[in-house]
């Protein structure tokens, strides 16, 4: 097993995740290849305290960008809502 700070990679600080905190739904950046069970071993690995209820995953597409003539995507991500 994948340790937990190779899943979890940051905390997502938003207005909206913050709306969730009251109740207690917390949302991290994840790694895209995890399923729902490691990130639940993974939270609860790092938060000892913590009994994961449940977890709901985001897949995220990376936005298009421009510089100048050239575009690109900027890298993809995986939410979870813990």
């Amino acid at each position: 097993m994948k340790e937990a700070r190779d899943i979890i990679k940051k905390p997502v600080l938003t207005e909206k995740s913050y709306d969730y905190i009251p109740a207690k739904t917390y949302t991290f950046i994840v790694d895209k290849r995890a399923n729902k069970t490691a990130i639940r071993q993974a939270v609860e690995q790092a938060f000892p305290d913590v009994k994961v209820e449940a977890v709901h995953t985001v897949n995220r597409l990376g936005k298009m960008k421009r510089q100048g003539r050239y575009e690109g995507r900027r890298a993809s991500t995986k939410k979870a809502y813990v």
